[in-house]
């Protein structure tokens, strides 16, 4: 059975007498009985999420339908993209809650694709749009190439803000407004050797999220990034660093700088996502919300 409570995850923009208890500041829908601990922080809310056919974008696409959203995953990967979408739609008593869609976000009409797929499959709202897509590039100020810059560049920040800027015309004029989500880096923050074009490019996420959330703060659109520290996913294993997440010297010789001593999971950033992105968070905007283990406070 879902569970469904679209009221109770309104903006406070939207609250009134019969939802909003002033005295608890708890809030209570006349068409719901059920506690506020059992109610799905993202009924029916309609996400897009890029870059979701693995680790982190994954993570997050199963957290949010588990809430009960409704999501648009993307990736160029298609293989793993279907495979995430069937996962997806697996439960929740038949319903359709995911559609993957395969996209280049450095491509101005793929990224225009995504969000009319979404506004047709999903009933014309788009409530959340996590950006999630990017990549992580090596090189000092000397070795990085214009190549390397310009990819880097492309996919970290303009897919960033050309997606954003697809998505908040539709946000605006739909009641209670909407989220973004960016991912940024503790490299949004803090800077990192050997890493040039990243850094820059993380660092200009970072800023960009402070720039929109000034501008659209009345409109009643969150936006704030969330700021990953090291992430243990599955492509590490792929390239080569590690040969399982089992790999248990690796890893600890690997993350001992952190002083929790161990990697992020995928799975505690998308919990960091989902509270951004819900009600939870309501007067939070341009944020930089930094999940690291402790490195930044080093």
């Amino acid at each position: 059975m879902v569970l469904e409570c679209r009221t109770y995850l309104s903006d406070l923009t939207m609250w009134n007498s019969e939802v909003h208890d002033p005295k608890t500041n708890n809030i209570q829908c006349s068409q719901c009985t059920l506690e506020p601990s059992k109610r799905l922080r993202l009924s029916n809310k309609v996400a897009i999420i890029t870059g979701a056919t693995s680790g982190i974008g994954r993570a997050t696409a199963i957290r949010f339908v588990e809430e009960g959203a409704r999501v648009i995953i993307t990736g160029r990967r298609r293989e793993l993209g279907v495979q995430v979408e069937s996962l997806l739609n697996g439960g929740r008593d038949g319903r359709r809650c995911c559609t993957y869609v395969h996209a280049d976000h450095t491509k101005v009409e793929d990224c225009q694709k995504v969000v009319e797929i979404a506004l047709k499959q999903f009933g014309g709202t788009i409530d959340i749009l996590f950006n999630n897509a990017g990549i992580v590039t090596s090189g000092t100020a000397e070795t990085t190439t214009e190549e390397v810059w310009n990819a880097t560049f492309n996919i970290n920040v303009t897919a960033t803000w050309r997606m954003s800027q697809i998505c908040i015309p539709h946000m605006r004029r739909q009641p209670g407004g909407g989220v973004i989500v960016n991912n940024g880096s503790d490299w949004s923050v803090v800077a990192g050797k050997n890493a040039l074009a990243y850094v820059m490019s993380k660092g200009a996420v970072g800023m960009l999220t402070k720039q929109m959330a000034l501008d659209y703060a009345r409109d009643g659109i969150r936006i704030n990034a969330v700021c990953p520290g090291d992430t243990f996913v599955d492509r590490w294993i792929e390239r080569g660093d590690f040969t399982s997440r089992s790999d248990e010297s690796a890893i600890r010789s690997a993350s001992d700088f952190i002083p929790m001593g161990r990697f992020a999971t995928p799975e505690e950033i998308a919990n960091t996502v989902l509270f951004l992105a819900s009600h939870e968070s309501s007067y939070i905007t341009g944020h930089l919300l930094v999940v690291d283990g402790g490195h930044t406070a080093n």
